[in-house]
């Protein structure tokens, strides 16, 4: 491995794939160190339109395209006493699909895989141990194999992304930053499942999500031919249930036969892998970048997987991190600006959806369940957050307001309907992708800076 290299990427789940990648591919020596070797199991296996061009311009969406995952033609909610369907466009002049559900170990190995191929130094099976830190510029990594911790280095870089997930090196170990929401502290169970049967009704391959007393589930149709079917509900009622009936399947078998739109899937069909359980709490850093370093993706922060966002915030903010990094390393910005931009834009993307997936939760109008009231963001969840700036584009009216509250409110009335009638939030927003209203023309800057793609990905001056 190098001793040396000019940026140095830890992780290589889609935020650190996509970030080295499309770093490398603007010309910089990049080094990416995985701790796992993959093909590797992950969760999350429903993605969204807005990754696509992200993906385009890293010059992967082809392999992805080739590699036989399941088209999305949008998502199909059972959302208390209420249906509702959200179709996804066709991408581009030949009406290709713009999503699919995907077998992540696949698709993660795709992504790394193209990383390596456009110039990445890809080194699997290594985990991080400790940072060495110039101030509070961190300026070196020491390494150790992850099944021969007696074969281990050092590594000196001048840029630091911080892709490494949930374990977060940066935030966890050395900032200590990381804050969890007062909201959405659930708990996921999910197994797989084969000969499910398809949703009758909504898009083709649509991912199903189906409200169930104190939860809801997903199920979303893999490539294999296998379906995934999770639940997801409150930590405490998850714990009460698991006492009371004797462990986590019962659990979740339970919640099965109490949900008509799931149980009518799975009516034929045969579980095949044992109930996984992951806490699904979420959190933000309470900054996504310093001296040197960026954080990307789960390690900046984590979102309720009610509307499929992950990898879509993990390859976002890769992009915008390029963007930053580029611009720095060729002179054309200084570090605190860029450093400054990448926080604003992806911060602002996080905290939109941070407050439209708690109005979806609002939005439910079934039987009255715990659950779903203690899914709304608290006033301390949303006073540390620039709400009005996040949604000034996609409300209107609020530019202007100076009290917080207020303009919550006026928010939260918006995507719920007041104005026009629909109760599903998705229907109420802007369904341009999001990395059409981030900042990329003079007009949408954000302190005099925007987004430039030609010739090279960087940030200008308005």
């Amino acid at each position: 491995m190098r001793a040396t290299t000019q940026i140095l990427v830890i992780g290589g789940g889609p935020a650190g794939s996509t970030a080295a990648g499309l770093l490398a591919k603007e010309g910089f020596e990049v080094t990416l160190l995985e701790r796992d070797h993959f093909p590797r199991y992950h969760i999350g296996e429903s993605l969204l339109p807005s990754c696509r061009p992200i993906l385009e311009r890293l010059g992967v969406w082809d392999k992805i395209a080739a590699a036989g995952f399941q088209p999305k033609g949008g998502a199909y909610y059972f959302w208390g006493p209420e249906e509702w369907e959200v179709r996804f466009r066709p991408h581009g002049r030949d009406g290709s699909t713009s999503a699919w559900q995907v077998i992540r170990a696949d698709f993660d190995k795709i992504l790394l895989d193209h990383a390596r191929e456009v110039g990445v130094d890809v080194t699997e099976g290594i985990a991080v141990k400790k940072l060495d830190f110039d101030g509070d510029r961190p300026v070196a990594a020491h390494w150790a194999e992850a099944k021969n911790p007696a074969n281990s280095g050092r590594i000196e870089f001048d840029y630091l992304v911080d892709a490494s997930g949930r374990g977060g090196v940066m935030a966890t170990k050395y900032l200590k930053n990381r804050k969890f929401h007062n909201v959405f502290r659930n708990v996921a169970a999910w197994s797989y499942w084969k000969d499910a049967k398809q949703l009758d009704r909504g898009p083709s391959g649509a991912i199903t999500v189906a409200s169930v007393g104190d939860g809801w589930f997903w199920g979303i149709p893999l490539p294999d031919g296998t379906m995934s079917v999770g639940l997801v509900t409150g930590r405490d009622s998850f714990n009460a249930a698991r006492n009371e009936l004797g462990g986590v399947d019962p659990v979740y078998h339970k919640a099965i036969g109490d949900c008509p739109a799931i149980q009518q899937l799975l009516v034929e069909a045969e579980q095949v892998t044992e109930v996984k359980v992951e806490q699904d709490y979420s959190y933000a850093a309470d900054r996504f970048q310093g001296p040197g370093f960026l954080l990307a993706g789960d390690a900046a922060c984590f979102l309720d997987p009610l509307l499929s966002t992950g990898v879509h915030l993990g390859t976002y903010s890769a992009l915008i991190g390029t963007a930053a990094i580029s611009s720095v390393i060729r002179g054309e910005i200084g570090e605190r600006e860029a450093w400054d931009f990448y926080e604003v834009v992806y911060r602002r993307a996080y905290e939109r959806l941070l407050v439209l997936v708690s109005t979806f939760y609002e939005s439910y109008r079934g039987k009255e369940h715990h659950f779903f009231r203690a899914q709304q963001l608290s006033e301390k969840d949303w006073e540390g957050m620039d709400v009005q700036a996040a949604f000034d584009r996609f409300v209107t009216g609020i530019a202007d307001l100076e009290d917080t509250e207020e303009v919550y409110r006026r928010i939260q009335g918006h995507l719920l309907g007041e104005e026009s009638g629909k109760h599903n939030p998705l229907d109420n927003l802007n369904r341009v992708h999001e990395h059409k209203q981030a900042p990329e023309k003079p007009e949408k800057a954000i302190n005099g800076l925007y987004l430039s793609y030609e010739p090279h990905i960087g940030i200008r001056r308005a």
